[in-house]
């Protein structure tokens, strides 16, 4: 056999490289795609996902750099990006969400916590020391489990309809090391005494004005986002001041034009503004 045929074909070699791309042509292509589906954000997403996939921080991107991705980050970058294009949230995609310094894993068992939400955590931490807070509704358990970790004289406990979002808040409280006592239920559990605070963020999207919100907020839980709402979303909240016994001081999230009717359903109320400055939060007590 003459040694031109022991030589491999010219081009085998190189076909069997792994396929390379630049950091900063990976995020170029996926805001392109992001942005196709309507998400404003197109860029800061792709930022976040790319750097995701290669296992650093955003701000740890090296987008000028002459370094190369492989075929398998370029795989993982993809599945993001379908997802996002599918108006996936990104905390879904991601697996877990930043909440008053912690990170929460989150998933579709539960809604993604807000920053708009931290109210809720603020007004816990003006409690007096040993203070008793339950939560309803609490999904991922951020709301307690970022109250406990700042307020851990506070006695805490949590509770929602969801045996998925309590095995979420459960799973939640053992990452972050701390013993949340969270159960199964509908409203006020029967056998909670000497509360000092209700605090909860229920469902008030209504079942039509879900569809003029952004595409994200129907991949996540229906039964966490509208629940039995009514017609004026106050529907759940309604349903809980009514359960809670008179004199007791509730903390409750709702819509931005909720503010009136909520301070009419509780006595001696306030309404606190989030971040935007909309009424975000009503504190007061059950009537």
């Amino acid at each position: 056999m003459e040694e031109r045929d022991k030589m491999p074909a010219v081009g085998v070699e190189s076909q069997e490289e792994p396929r390379l791309r630049s950091v900063s042509a990976l995020i170029d292509a996926a805001a392109e795609k992001i942005a196709a589906a309507g998400v404003e954000e197109a860029r800061a997403d792709a930022e976040v996902l790319v750097a995701d996939a290669l296992g650093v921080a955003p701000e740890e991107l090296q987008v000028d750099s002459a370094d190369e991705v492989s075929d398998e980050v370029v795989a993982a970058i993809d599945e993001r990006v379908a997802r996002r294009v599918d108006r996936q949230p990104i905390a879904y995609i991601l697996g877990r969400a930043p909440f008053r310094g912690l990170e929460i894993a989150v998933d579709e068992r539960v809604l993604w916590p807000r920053q708009e939400t931290e109210l809720l955590v603020q007004v816990g931490t003006e409690l007096p020391e040993g203070a008793r807070v339950h939560e309803v509704g609490t999904g991922s358990g951020a709301i307690a489990l970022a109250l406990m970790s700042e307020r851990p004289d506070l006695r805490i406990t949590a509770s929602d309809l969801s045996p998925e979002a309590v095995e979420a808040a459960r799973e939640n409280a053992e990452r972050l090391g701390l013993e949340l006592d969270v159960r199964v239920g509908i409203g006020l559990p029967d056998d909670l005494e000497d509360v000092d605070l209700v605090i909860a963020n229920l469902p008030y999207v209504t079942d039509e004005t879900i569809f003029e919100r952004s595409p994200e907020i129907q991949k996540e839980p229906r039964v966490a986002v509208t629940g039995e709402c009514g017609a004026d979303g106050l529907g759940v909240i309604r349903g809980l001041i009514g359960e809670t016994p008179s004199g007791w001081k509730m903390a409750l999230e709702h819509d931005t034009h909720h503010g009136p009717a909520m301070r009419e359903m509780l006595r001696d109320a306030t309404t606190l503004r989030d971040y935007e400055g909309d009424e975000r939060v009503t504190v007061g007590f059950a009537p």
